[in-house]
């Protein structure tokens, strides 16, 4: 297809996958006692209250992306450790059911698009089928463990990392060292082989 046309049709998927992903951020750390996220605004699927523009733009144009960081606090929470790991992967965790519902959906109106070879079938099948994939890469892509990414959120409360001496000093550079990772196309071989082994999964189970 045009490559014009595929980022048309990519545009739902990276809308809906970057407000569900910030969304159940702010949901997860609200319900955990925290405020912030309602008094900043990000108890909403409204994509204006989550989507960063460079982020967007880099999701549509380069595969990767990001919305605007949820901000959170957590001296509200009972058990800082614990509920802090809950808000880190609830994003991933979100991305990962809306991969697993629009395969679904994917599945269904492809064998419709084979029965009738409608061209409007045939579009919306792209749409559903490029959300399912944006939503595999937001959720693999922030499972990479280097701050600010939701992976390293992960790791951090799962090995007390907070506690080790070089833990700040990393976190301090952690946008660097990931912009380098993308441009140098580390994170390929993470992105690559585990959108591919997810999609290939799903495909087989709905298609």
């Amino acid at each position: 297809m045009d490559s014009i046309l595929i980022k048309i049709l990519s545009l739902p998927g990276i809308i809906v996958g970057l407000s569900f992903h910030e969304a159940a951020h702010a949901y997860v750390s609200h319900k955990l006692g925290d405020p912030t996220p309602k008094a900043q605004g990000r108890l909403t699927l409204n994509p204006l209250a989550h989507i960063d523009v460079i982020g967007f733009i880099a999701l549509l144009l380069c595969g990767f992306g990001w919305g605007k960081p949820v901000m959170i606090d957590n001296r509200y929470y009972r058990r800082p450790r614990r509920d802090e790991f809950l808000v880190s992967i609830a994003g991933v965790v979100t991305n990962l059911a809306l991969a697993i519902v629009l395969a679904g959906v994917s599945g269904m109106i492809y064998k419709s698009y084979l029965a009738s070879h409608s061209q409007l079938m045939e579009y919306l099948f792209y749409i559903f089928f490029y959300a399912m994939t944006i939503n595999l890469c937001l959720m693999v892509f922030n499972l990479i463990p280097v701050p600010p990414l939701d992976g390293w959120g992960i790791v951090t409360q799962l090995f007390n990392l907070r506690q080790k001496s070089w833990y700040y000093n990393l976190y301090k550079y952690g946008s660097v060292i990931l912009i380098l990772l993308v441009f140098l196309n580390v994170t390929d071989y993470i992105l690559t082989p585990g959108i591919s082994i997810m999609s290939n999964l799903l495909m087989s189970i709905f298609f």
